[in-house]
């Protein structure tokens, strides 16, 4: 549906009025989406909502959807505006620990010493709990928390095999920093987070459910601020005896060039004291990296070829380096 109706926007000058007034740095169609799929699960009474499989159980042809799509954005321009102006796009895609989890086992594989976790862009930080999920690739057997009723499961494509331990590396801390944290116990924070699951993807809305339900167990730190600026102090106060892993996942195409320099500075800065390792897509390209400080020596590897949502992914990286 959203594709059918991202055609007829694009060519709508009044709706584009309407989506210009997101803040800067925005994936626009994301959060004007967002904010119709928000509303409409808030309550707003209107025709559009039999096109939603989120509120409906037979939602009609998502071909028809588009004169009732602009007629709820005229009607409700200004709640949508607001929305616009005062939200931001944090879609906290729990599949994509899918391919995180053997990457920290690789990282727990060379260090043998329990994980500190810091995510940027952490949302409402239900990525800081993968280990506390479960894994399937398609193989027999499962990874990770095996007595974990959050089941992520994504397809691994290629010849290369990442190198998996059978159950979760040890992790000692979770903090995660983001411009505007979701507190997942708000009502409003929650729907907002469901809204941005398109409506048709009734798997990523239960693993969404799931995660929360879970997360809800797991001690986690959320600092609201600039991850590039606040990243010293925090590490600052993680124990000496762990290894530090930053992390994040789509977000550092909402960076500008200077966030993005800053964020790699600070970083770098962490080796003069202790160890690090940095994992992160979308900040040049595509593709899933993972650089890092061990003693003196450096890393500075592509590790994957990922689907946005953590559907399959493609190893890159030698696992027995």
């Amino acid at each position: 549906m959203y594709e059918h109706l991202s055609f007829h926007i694009a060519a709508d000058e009044k709706l584009l009025s309407l989506a210009s007034h997101a803040r800067s740095g925005q994936p626009i169609p994301n959060l004007l989406f967002g904010a119709v799929h928000d509303l409409l699960l808030k309550g707003y009474q209107h025709e559009l909502r039999e096109f939603y499989g989120s509120i409906v159980k037979k939602p009609r042809a998502p071909e028809a959807a588009f004169p009732y799509f602009r007629d709820f954005c005229l009607c409700y321009w200004e709640d949508i505006k607001d929305i616009l102006v005062h939200r931001l796009v944090q879609t906290n895609e729990v599949r994509r620990c899918a391919y995180l989890y053997p990457v920290f086992c690789w990282i727990y594989e060379q260090v043998k010493t329990p994980l500190s976790l810091i995510e940027i862009g952490t949302s409402a930080g239900l990525q800081l709990a993968w280990d506390q999920y479960r894994y399937e690739y398609g193989r027999q057997g499962s990874y990770g928390n095996l007595s974990s009723d959050v089941v992520i499961t994504s397809s691994i494509r290629g010849n290369r095999w990442p190198f998996l331990l059978p159950e979760s590396p040890p992790v000692a801390e979770r903090i995660g920093i983001d411009l505007h944290v979701i507190d997942l116990k708000k009502e409003d924070d929650r729907r907002w987070m469901e809204a941005l699951i398109w409506p048709e993807h009734q798997d990523r809305r239960q693993l969404f459910v799931q995660a929360a339900r879970r997360l809800e167990q797991v001690p986690v730190r959320l600092i609201e601020g600039d991850g590039g600026n606040l990243l010293a102090e925090i590490v600052a106060q993680v124990p000496s005896e762990t290894v530090v892993c930053v992390f994040h996942t789509h977000v550092a195409n909402q960076m500008s060039d200077e966030k993005k320099r800053v964020l790699l500075e600070r970083i770098h800065e962490i080796g003069r004291q202790r160890d690090w390792f940095h994992v992160y897509n979308n900040m040049w390209d595509r593709k899933l990296h993972l650089d890092g400080m061990i003693g003196n020596r450096e890393y500075q590897q592509i590790v994957a070829e990922t689907d946005g949502h953590g559907r399959w992914f493609r190893w890159e990286m030698n696992s027995s380096n």
